[in-house]
């Protein structure tokens, strides 16, 4: 398994696919899919059936995981994407 850069409570922006450049504070992570679940981004209706909970029964908004190669962390202050990884040695790339 991989050593993801994300956690639960960071804010991170999405860098790729329909909701791309949407920010949002991440709820859940899971570690054995790749995936984590952003408030207010990937938002699916996922229809229910009536039961003692819920009585109408009905459509539900609510987030779908996202992968976490899509996301990005934002660093606190700036709204500026801090990048998480290897750096590039410019030296070596203008030799």
């Amino acid at each position: 398994m991989i050593k993801l850069k994300v956690k639960s409570g960071d804010t991170v922006k999405v860098i790729a696919g329909d909701h791309k450049g949407l920010t949002g504070k991440i709820t859940r992570v899971y570690r054995e899919k790749n995936k984590a679940i952003v408030e207010g981004v990937n938002m699916v209706s996922k229809h229910t059936k009536p039961s003692a909970k819920n009585p109408q029964g009905g459509i539900v908004k609510k987030e779908a995981p996202i992968h976490i190669s899509n996301l990005s962390l934002v660093s606190g202050a700036a709204d500026n994407k801090a990048k998480g990884g290897a750096k590039k040695d410019s030296k070596k790339a203008k030799a």
